[in-house]
C-alpha cells in the first residue's frame, strides 16, 4: 500500500511538472508575440528597457526574500558577466529579428539552441558526445542552413540576428550549467539588469513617448517573461529534464498559431522543412542524452527571451 501511494504521488508530480512546463512555454510564446507587436511601433532598446523594469515587479519581492548577500557575493564573477552578456545579446537579437521576420521563422532558428548546446558541451564542458549525437548535430546544422538559405538573394540581416541570438542563447545555457550553484533569483536578476542597461543605451535617441496602454504592455512583457522563467524552473523540480525537454518544441507550434492569429504570418515551406529537420535532430539528441543518463536539469532551455 505505501508503495502504491508513492507511485501515485510520483505520477501526480510528473503530470504537474508537464502541465507547468507547457504553461511556461505558452507564456514564453505569448511574450514573444507581444514583443513583436511592440517593436513594430517602438525601438528595440525602448522595449527591452521597459520590459526589464516590468520584470522587477516580479523579481523585487524575490530579491528582498533572498537578501542582498547572495545577490552580490556570486561565484565566478567573470562567468556571471559572460552569461549576462550572452543572455542580453539573445534578447536584443530576438527582438531585432522579429521586427521584419515572422515569429515562427525566428523561433525556428531558436529551436536549434539545444543542438548548439550539445556541440558546445563537448568543447566547453568536456562532456562526451558520441558519434550518434554528432551526426544529429550535423543534421541539425543542415536544417539551420535550409532555413537561413545563405545566398545573396535570400540572406537577410534579420536572419543573421535570429542566428546570432540562438547561438547566444546556447552560450547562456552552457554558462548556466557552469553556475549551477547560483540561485535562480540571482541569475535572473543580473540577467535583467544587463538587458535593462543595454536597452537604456540603445533607447538613447530612439525614444518615442508611449501611451499608458503601450507602457502597460511593455511592463506586462517583463512580467510574463519572468513568470514563464519561474514556471519552467518549478517544472524542472517536479519532473525529469529528459521528460520535459521535448515539450520545449511546443514553442514553435505556438509561434505558428500566434503569428497567424495576430500578424497573418504563414511560414514558408523552406522554413517549415528546416524547422522539421532541427526538431527531429534535437529530439534525437535528447533521446541519446536520456539513454546515456547524462541529462542534468540545466540542459533544458529556459526560454528565448
Amino acid at each position: 500500500m505505501p508503495s502504491l501511494r508513492r507511485l501515485l504521488t510520483f505520477q501526480n508530480t510528473l503530470v504537474a511538472g508537464i502541465l507547468i512546463m507547457l504553461a511556461g512555454d505558452f507564456l514564453f510564446a505569448l511574450n514573444d508575440a507581444m514583443g513583436k507587436w511592440l517593436v513594430a511601433s517602438f525601438s528595440v532598446g525602448q522595449v527591452v528597457l521597459v520590459r526589464s523594469i516590468g520584470a522587477f515587479l516580479v523579481l523585487g519581492p524575490m530579491m528582498i526574500k533572498q537578501g542582498a548577500d547572495k545577490l552580490f557575493r556570486t561565484e565566478r564573477p567573470w562567468l556571471q558577466f559572460w552569461r549576462v552578456a550572452a543572455a542580453t545579446i539573445d534578447t536584443a537579437c530576438f527582438y531585432a529579428a522579429v521586427v521584419y521576420l515572422p515569429l515562427a521563422d525566428v523561433m525556428s532558428f531558436y529551436m536549434a539552441g539545444p543542438i548548439y548546446v550539445a556541440a558546445l558541451s563537448h568543447f566547453l564542458l568536456g562532456e562526451k558526445v558520441g558519434w550518434r549525437r554528432w551526426t544529429a548535430i550535423l543534421i541539425g546544422f543542415c536544417g539551420v542552413l535550409v532555413m537561413l538559405k545563405p545566398s545573396s538573394s535570400a540572406f537577410s540581416l534579420s536572419s543573421l540576428y535570429a542566428l546570432a541570438g540562438s547561438v547566444a542563447f546556447a552560450f547562456a545555457i552552457i554558462l548556466s550549467r557552469r553556475l549551477r550553484g547560483t540561485t535562480d533569483t540571482t541569475l535572473v536578476t543580473w540577467q535583467t539588469i544587463g538587458t535593462m542597461l543595454v536597452g537604456g543605451a540603445l533607447a538613447i535617441g530612439n525614444w518615442h513617448t508611449p501611451s499608458a496602454l503601450d507602457t502597460a504592455a511593455m511592463l506586462l512583457l517583463g512580467i510574463v517573461s519572468c513568470i514563464a522563467h519561474l514556471l519552467i524552473t518549478r517544472a524542472l523540480k517536479l519532473a525529469p529534464a529528459s521528460t520535459l525537454a521535448p515539450l520545449h518544441y511546443t514553442l514553435l507550434l505556438w509561434a505558428v498559431i500566434l503569428g497567424f492569429i495576430f500578424f497573418g504570418d504563414v511560414p514558408g515551406l523552406r522554413v517549415l522543412t528546416g524547422a522539421g529537420i532541427v526538431v527531429l535532430a534535437g529530439m534525437f539528441i535528447f533521446h541519446r542524452q536520456n539513454v546515456v543518463d547524462t541529462v542534468p536539469p540545466e540542459t533544458v532551455p529556459k526560454g528565448v527571451s
